[in-house]
């Protein structure tokens, strides 16, 4: 794994017009963060060697590096999910390639259903935890001390010093949002009532298919993370109702304007 990190890595530093700090990863129908990017220059993923391809519809699949708040950043327009039959090493590669190339800060989104009544449809939730429900950890096997400990701590995955800024621009731009633990599951499938329910039980408030391995695998390289869910479709009794994907990037479509406008000035913050 550390040969093709670096022969990734090699390819895209000869390659790259600039070297930011700051990463991004863009999930189901929230790919158009990007068309606020200027000064581009994109890889598509499979002209990066090592590289998966995304299988989903609404994942673009570039690695685009530009500029975002007058900031440089590398974005992620497409991710890779445990589902699409990818083990969690292929999952969490580009997180690996981008500590490589000197992403220190990983902003990651996702859509994802809520279960907290409180909740509404095109809500954004600031992640404030998660929990791992896998069935393989991005981190079990052999441990290479030169991506991070063996034993990473997990007491604050999702930096609370990028938690509370985000929550004082969406304050400034009067942007509602809403803050919440993101349960990471398998999927394809969406969740039935009583996963609803149970996810809820154990301390969720929604639920998703990505986002959790990428963000053990930026915690045990030392990132600073912040996470945002756009939530798309509701898991609370009474109002759980028949959902589809094209759904899903629907909403995510109207709501990550929003969303981008948080993410653009966090940037410029940091």
């Amino acid at each position: 794994m550390l040969e093709k990190i670096k022969e990734t890595a090699d390819f895209l530093k000869q390659r790259m017009p600039t070297y930011p700090t700051t990463g991004i990863i863009l999930g189901t129908g929230l790919g158009n963060l990007v068309t606020k990017l200027t000064e581009t220059t994109e890889f598509p993923y499979e002209t990066i060697p090592n590289f998966p391809v995304s299988t989903v519809e609404g994942h673009c699949g570039k690695l685009i590096i530009g500029k975002l708040g007058g900031k440089d950043v590398l974005a992620m327009q497409g991710r890779f999910h445990y589902y699409e039959g990818y083990d969690m090493q292929q999952v969490t590669f580009p997180v690996r390639v981008m500590y490589a190339l000197g992403i220190r800060n990983l902003l990651v989104s996702n859509a994802s259903g809520g279960m907290n009544p409180d909740f509404e449809i095109g809500d954004l939730m600031i992640i404030t935890d998660h929990i791992n429900l896998f069935p393989e950890h991005p981190l079990r096997g052999k441990n290479h001390k030169e991506l991070g400990t063996r034993f990473p701590d997990m007491s604050e995955a999702y930096s609370v010093k990028l938690i509370q800024k985000a929550k004082e621009i969406a304050a400034r731009n009067s942007i509602r949002v809403v803050e919440g633990v993101y349960v990471g599951t398998t999927g394809p499938t969406f969740e039935t009532p009583a996963e609803y329910k149970y996810f809820r039980i154990i301390g969720g408030d929604a639920v998703g298919m990505s986002t959790v391995p990428e963000v053990i695998v930026a915690n045990h390289a030392g990132m600073n993370v912040f996470g945002i869910s756009i939530i798309t479709d509701l898991g609370v009794p009474g109002k759980i109702v028949e959902v589809t994907h094209e759904e899903v990037q629907e909403i995510g479509n109207k709501a990550q304007p929003l969303m981008t406008q948080i993410m653009t000035e966090l940037v410029a913050d940091l």
